[in-house]
């Protein structure tokens, strides 16, 4: 898609700084103004001969084998990238209840705000015999997890709302309210923070969340790609559990490169822990 001028897609880091004339894609401003990489080696799940011994400029931290599209998405702009995952996702206490609770329930809504909380809903709607239901997501990346599916449910699943704005709030908001006390399932990560419940029952819908999976740090960090991510000149940021692992890597060191975060809550939470230079796109998701 053609780019866009970084006040259009990003909100800046107080206080803002001048802004790029127009069409500049939005990671040059970054790269620009961040500190100069100094890593050798470019490490990610791209293997293209071309690029693989360009310095890396942007770090990718979502959990492995999820980094593809955002390298694939920055290597248009001739951006390489080094994969740092620091996250994974583990099984939350209510996992196994999940399938019983959808084969002896009707919901008038299930919310699903995550690619990680859709692939653990189909997992249980399956074990439960595949029963109607519809669906409303956060965004189009969350809905993007039920593609294959809604080819080969014979209509049994319905993703059926998008808010007009990916974020747990304007979900709340604008989630379409039929009856008096309309049912909701949400099942959610164990560290997902309760304002969509909290706005949905204001509004009178009868919310259950389960607690489906969580996510914790990953287990081991290879120290040399932790260096030359250090290096580079941005880091990616997909959840607020991935800037609180960013954070604890840093430890004691004095790092103040930028932050680019996937959306405004992930932004929120980057700033809360003390972190300056932090971008976000105004319209949540990977495209921004």
């Amino acid at each position: 898609m053609a780019s866009l001028s970084l006040s259009l897609l990003f909100s800046s880091p107080s206080p803002p700084s001048p802004p790029l004339p127009p069409h500049r894609p939005i990671f040059h401003r970054l790269l620009r103004t961040a500190t100069a990489a100094s890593a050798t080696d470019y490490v990610s799940t791209s293997t293209s001969a071309s690029t693989s011994n360009l310095t890396p400029k942007v770090v990718v931290t979502r959990e492995r084998g999820k980094n593809a599209k955002l390298i694939t998405a920055l290597a248009k702009h001739e951006i390489n990238c080094l994969e740092l995952p620091l996250i994974d996702h583990t099984r939350g206490p209510d996992f196994d209840k999940l399938p019983s609770v959808l084969s002896d329930n009707a919901f008038d809504w299930i919310i699903i705000t995550s690619p990680e909380a859709g692939s653990v809903f189909l997992e249980a709607w399956r074990a439960a015999g595949m029963p109607h239901v519809k669906i409303g997501v956060v965004g189009a990346g969350t809905a993007s997890i039920f593609k294959e599916t809604l080819q080969s449910s014979e209509q049994s699943l319905h993703v059926a709302f998008t808010p007009s704005k990916a974020t747990g709030v304007t979900l709340a908001a604008e989630l379409p309210k039929t009856g008096i006390k309309p049912a909701v399932l949400y099942p959610a990560s164990a560290k997902a923070s309760h304002e969509i419940e909290e706005g949905l029952s204001r509004r009178g819908f009868e919310v259950t969340r389960m607690n489906t999976y969580t996510t914790v740090p990953v287990q081991h960090v290879d120290q040399i790609v932790l260096r030359q991510a250090l290096a580079a000149p941005v880091v990616t940021v997909a959840s607020p559990s991935a800037i609180r692992a960013w954070k604890n890597l840093l430890s004691d060191s004095e790092w103040s490169n930028s932050v680019a975060c996937i959306g405004e809550t992930t932004a929120a939470m980057a700033r809360r822990l003390g972190f300056s230079n932090v971008y976000n796109p105004t319209q949540p998701g990977l495209e921004g």
